[in-house]
């Protein structure tokens, strides 16, 4: 959507111009101006859009921002939408924004289904709500048909069991991940915890 094409407006609009615009979409468009109810709710949705438009372009910040957007390059290939999904995923779950990191590793998930770290990705952010857990653990599974040499996987599988209860399949998944980072110190605590035998250093 084109907030732009939205107002009728050129880009180089002043504020003035997208103030005019907008008033006089309001008068013409406005829900209350049809009587029918299926043209009523298609004046409601494009009235929104309207709206959102003049919101936007109307503030000097908003508009350098919307057209700081508009001016990248769209992407079109399914793995660079991925690829892009995945990485503000990451930014977002650093701001422990989860819910929008869970929906943009959906989309990467998507696009590029054989990508192991997408599905891993998503399957540690479904895994922080215990509605989710099962999704998470269908994910890790396929993380790991598509990629079994990564030893954090199976950590994190081995860890997702253990949380149930699942203390043999845990101890699977760990002694997995023991074989592929024997000194890594986080898979070795939960080996010792899961009763699985650790290597000893020579």
């Amino acid at each position: 959507m084109d907030l732009y094409e939205v107002l009728g407006v050129a880009k180089t609009a002043t504020t003035a111009e997208i103030r005019q615009a907008y008033m006089r979409l309001a008068r013409e468009k406005h829900p209350d101006r049809f009587p029918d109810p299926a043209d009523k709710q298609k004046a409601q949705d494009f009235f929104k859009q309207a709206t959102e438009a003049f919101n936007t372009l109307s503030n000097e910040r908003s508009r350098q921002d919307y057209d700081k957007e508009l001016a990248k390059p769209k992407l079109t290939k399914p793995v660079e939408i991925a690829a892009d999904a995945y990485q503000r995923a990451a930014q977002k779950a650093q701001e422990r924004d989860f819910q929008e990191a869970m929906e943009l590793l959906r989309t990467a998930v998507h696009h590029v289904p054989q990508e192991p770290r997408y599905h891993a990705a998503l399957a540690m952010i479904l895994a922080k709500n215990p509605h989710w857990q099962r999704e998470a653990m269908t994910h890790l599974e396929e993380a790991i048909r598509l990629n079994g040499n990564d030893p954090g996987t199976h950590f994190e599988m081995a860890r997702l069991l253990a949380a149930q209860g699942l203390r043999l399949r845990a101890k699977r998944s760990i002694e997995l991940a023991l074989r592929l980072a024997p000194e890594h110190p986080e898979v070795q605590r939960l080996a010792i915890e899961l009763g699985a035998e650790v290597p000893r250093k020579s």
